[in-house]
């Protein structure tokens, strides 16, 4: 199944040729994404007076951000990030350093944060995708580029530990609305030092200054064709499904037995685990192939996911949290290495941003799909209901022919009742 690895180590992917300085600028970009959710909801919270209407603008901004990720891949696989990430970031950018300005004085029309929230979240630039595609650039090597992935996931996993603590701890000294400007000037800094480096000059199979590819380009329709990226963004939907659904549930749990306050110490357990076992996983030659060993992994997770829900107590359920979430990065990680690997380089970040629109929008339709049966339904039984579409994943073969992601709209209509992208991964 698997065998001691004696190749490079995590210091040698950063060791790369201008990996350390491309990864530090995707990263600084992808901070913006961990505290803009955060900042946004408390900032329309606050200028609004209305809880409904914060989450209402959050469903519009997330549902674009997420739902036309794919189509703004498409734009930089076919013009080259240097000539397609600028105009997004920039835009990004000024809609949000917008809609910090509508939101820092009370009184804001409802009506234009959500127009705003809708142009920004269109425009958030995938540095994700970006990044994991400028991976595949620099490390071509199979087990590399399988630490790389580890790495940025396990990265990707503490932004969105650290973007909330610094917004909490950003809204003791100025208004919420300062955490979204700040989210502006860090996506704008980020992308603009992402693709100054030299490690973009022939990403996405489109070099600055080349003809961009014609409009019959590689459409979403047709990479969904590939048996090997449907299978990643399928099991990537389920696993989205269940962690967006462990989310609201540890909620729950904590309240079911008057610990509410340490769902904080649940979630990091969860972030904890997830960052270990991404980081032991990169670190391992596996034999087992990888579609195999994707499926495996949301079994295991959907197995302690059903675990937690019978856990006696919350220091019980501290463990098994932390079990389930040694294998959250390795999942990730798996489905783009499978995604990576199944079209060819001049539809990387396209394929990328398919599983990663699986992902969040599973996230998104569990919280909400969950927060209906909560309160109905015993909380053993919700949690063994969140782990369904993993467990059951295990069965489903896919074959060649049309593309089975129509789920996807269909779950942005239950993902847009619960305020899309609240860990919407970029």
């Amino acid at each position: 199944m698997l065998s001691p690895s004696h190749a490079p180590s995590y210091a040698t992917v950063l060791r790369t040729r201008h990996a350390g300085r491309t990864f530090g600028a995707a990263l600084l970009g992808r901070l913006s994404y961990g505290m803009v959710s955060l900042s946004l909801m408390l900032a329309v919270k606050d200028a609004t007076g209305s809880y409904s209407v914060a989450g209402a603008v959050m469903a519009l901004f997330g549902a674009t951000s997420v739902f036309l990720s794919p189509a703004r891949a498409a734009l930089i696989d076919r013009y080259g990030p240097r000539r397609a990430l600028p105009p997004m970031g920039a835009a990004y950018a000024l809609l949000l350093s917008a809609l910090a300005y509508a939101t820092w004085q009370p009184g804001a029309s409802g009506l234009r944060l959500g127009a705003l929230a809708v142009t920004a979240g269109a425009c958030t630039p995938p540095l994700g995708p970006v990044m994991r595609t400028v991976w595949s650039s620099l490390v071509p090597d199979r087990e590399l580029l399988q630490r790389a992935y580890s790495l940025d996931g396990v990265a990707e996993e503490l932004l969105f530990v650290t973007g909330p603590l610094l917004v909490g701890l950003l809204v003791r000294f100025a208004e919420p609305a300062a955490g979204v400007a700040v989210s502006a000037a860090l996506v704008l800094v980020g992308a603009s030092a992402l693709v100054s480096s030299p490690a973009l000059r022939g990403t996405s199979g489109r070099p600055s200054g080349t003809t961009p590819l014609p409009p019959s380009g590689p459409s979403g329709k047709r990479l969904l064709a590939n048996v090997g990226l449907r299978h990643a963004a399928v099991v990537s939907a389920g696993v989205g499904l269940c962690l967006g659904a462990l989310d609201l549930l540890l909620v729950a749990f904590t309240e079911e037995h008057h610990q509410g306050a340490s769902v904080a110490w649940v979630l990091a357990a969860l972030s904890a685990g997830s960052a270990v076992g991404g980081l032991a996983y990169g670190a391992v030659s596996w034999r087992m192939p990888s579609r195999l060993r994707l499926t495996a992994l949301g079994t295991a997770l959907g197995v302690s996911s059903v675990a937690a829900g019978v856990s006696p107590n919350v220091y019980v359920l501290v463990a098994v949290v932390a079990a389930a979430g040694l294998f959250v990065a390795p999942a990730i990680t798996t489905a783009y290495l499978i995604a990576d690997e199944s079209v060819g380089a001049g539809s990387r970040t396209q394929a990328g941003a398919w599983v990663n629109t699986a992902l969040n929008a599973g996230s998104s339709g569990g919280t909400a799909a969950v927060g209906l049966l909560v309160g109905r339904l015993p909380l053993t039984v919700c949690f063994t209901l969140a782990a369904a579409p993993v467990l059951l994943l295990r069965g489903v073969r896919l074959r060649p022919g049309p593309a089975v992601m129509f789920s996807l709209p269909a779950l942005a209509t239950v993902a847009c009742t619960d305020g899309c992208a609240r860990r919407s991964r970029g």
